[in-house]
């Protein structure tokens, strides 16, 4: 029998197998593995093209300014082309979204490819529940679409948290999604949330140039890293000119003529050209009509799922942003393919990896995966630490990118790599080879591999066997 009818009903008829409301990598995850599975699939679209959040104002859009202002650093700091630099002083942000631009184009032309190859019905519009099999879809035009399916899964992604007493329609304050309209250069912007967003964003302007003050309300940044790595990223902040603002929390602000004022519960007062708000982010269930279906989202639009990935509706799946940790667009797409087989095969879901590699595109770069040195003492683990500066590498050297290194935690005894933390360029790319080998059963997951393995030469990968022999020599 085909997975398509085992998906149906004999007794009532559906207009799909499943409804997919989302086109990010959650609802894309799910709707090629169950359309290769047999099932007929429709994706609802609020916005004009797919991809979601993910392609059009977060992940893609970022990553591809950041690599635009990381080549125009780059460019600065390169001695061979530093006389003819004369030719461009500046690069405005308006400048480097071109290529934003473009990418975001290609990843919808490419994704367009996909749904059609797949037979996918694609609805754009935005989605409300009317039953708990059955989903309103209001047109561009005003027009209405009713269609039903037998399963639905909601992957409708996240956006900006906006906390009530900020007016996000001043036209000088800004959050993560509407920050890519900026169409003037600011000499001075305040980004309040250091979070990875923030981060990230203060990584991009302050290498346009532009004064950066980075206002933290924790004590120090990205707390969630290996601090080694925290104190990396914040010392190269502050070497690059960025102002960290820790342990402050906003009483008020204030658009003006002229900019905007922060006033601070410490009594402190500062003045930007703008602001970016990047302090959370709430999941976009509000508009669903949940209430008709007996589901309610938290203070946070985020919904409660079982560990099918299943509502309190048997038949109503969530996955990504909406049930909040890992929310990450990687997780996401792999929880698509999990519902996906759930639905088909009706066995117990696959899990995600248990250590999910974290990729923060600051300026450098800071990837990590497994444990944190605070983590394993905190546990009592008897673990070691082998480190390679990327300095001493003979490819960082011709690349003339010298900041940051690679740092293994290994268990002193069985030499089990606990967890591998990366501060530099490329980072995110280094620390999959790591992760690789922390996934191998058995004794395959040792740092010991890394000293018998033979890396090309001269390569960034080699900071893994300088970090191994490094480690392994602090053993007695």
């Amino acid at each position: 029998m085909s997975a398509k009818k085992q998906l149906r009903s004999p007794s009532v008829k559906y207009d799909y197998d499943v409804v997919i409301i989302g086109s990010g990598p959650g609802g894309e995850g799910a709707a090629m593995q169950l359309s290769k599975g047999g099932a007929k699939v429709a994706v609802i679209e609020k916005y004009h093209e797919i991809g979601g959040g993910c392609t059009h104002w977060g992940t893609i859009p970022s990553k591809a300014l950041r690599h635009s202002v990381s080549q125009l650093i780059e460019l600065k700091n390169n001695t061979l082309f530093t006389q003819s630099y004369h030719h461009k002083q500046s690069f405005t942000f308006a400048d480097v979204l071109h290529h934003t631009e473009k990418v975001i184009a290609k990843q919808v032309r490419m994704r367009r490819g996909f749904y059609n190859r797949n037979n996918c019905t694609l609805y754009f519009g935005a989605a409300s529940f009317v039953d708990e099999h059955t989903l309103s879809i209001k047109n561009k035009d005003g027009s209405m679409d009713l269609v039903t399916g037998k399963n639905i899964i909601i992957a409708t992604g996240s956006r900006p948290y906006h906390p009530k007493d900020i007016d996000f329609t001043a036209s000088n304050i800004y959050d993560s999604d509407t920050i890519l309209s900026l169409d003037y250069h600011p000499h001075h912007i305040a980004i309040y949330g250091a979070g990875v967003i923030g981060c990230e964003y203060a990584s991009i302007f302050r290498g346009l140039g532009v004064k950066t003050d980075l206002i933290n309300n924790r004590e120090r940044l990205l707390s969630f890293l290996d601090a080694e790595m925290s104190d990396a990223l914040s010392y190269h902040f502050r070497n690059s000119g960025i102002i960290l603002r820790h342990d402050e929390e906003y009483e008020k602000i204030e658009s003006v003529d002229d900019g905007v004022i922060l006033h601070f519960k410490s009594g402190k007062k500062m003045k930007a050209d703008c602001l970016l708000f990047a302090n959370g982010r709430t999941g976009n269930t509000d508009k669903l009509n949940l209430s008709c279906i007996g589901l309610k989202a938290n203070n946070r639009g985020q919904l409660s799922i079982n560990e099918h990935y299943q509502t309190t509706q048997s038949n109503i799946y969530a996955l990504g942003d909406v049930i909040g940790y890992p929310s990450l667009a990687s997780a996401a797409y792999d929880q698509g393919r999990i519902v996906a087989d759930v639905i088909l095969t009706n066995k117990d879901p696959k899990k995600l990896i248990q250590d999910i590699p974290t990729g923060i595109f600051t300026i450098p770069e800071i990837s990590s995966v497994g444990k944190t040195e605070q983590m394993l003492t905190k546990q009592k683990v008897p673990y070691e630490v082998g480190r390679a500066q990327f300095k001493d590498l003979a490819r960082s050297q011709i690349l003339g990118s010298d900041v940051g290194g690679l740092k293994i935690l290994f268990h002193r005894e069985t030499k089990e790599i606990l967890g591998i933390h990366c501060f530099g360029e490329r980072a995110a790319e280094i620390i999959h080879i790591g992760q690789a080998i922390m996934e191998q059963k058995g004794s395959g997951n040792t740092i010991e591999y890394f000293v018998h393995t033979t890396f090309n030469y001269p390569t960034m990968a080699e900071a893994y066997r300088v970090a191994a022999l490094n480690g392994l020599n602090r053993l007695f």
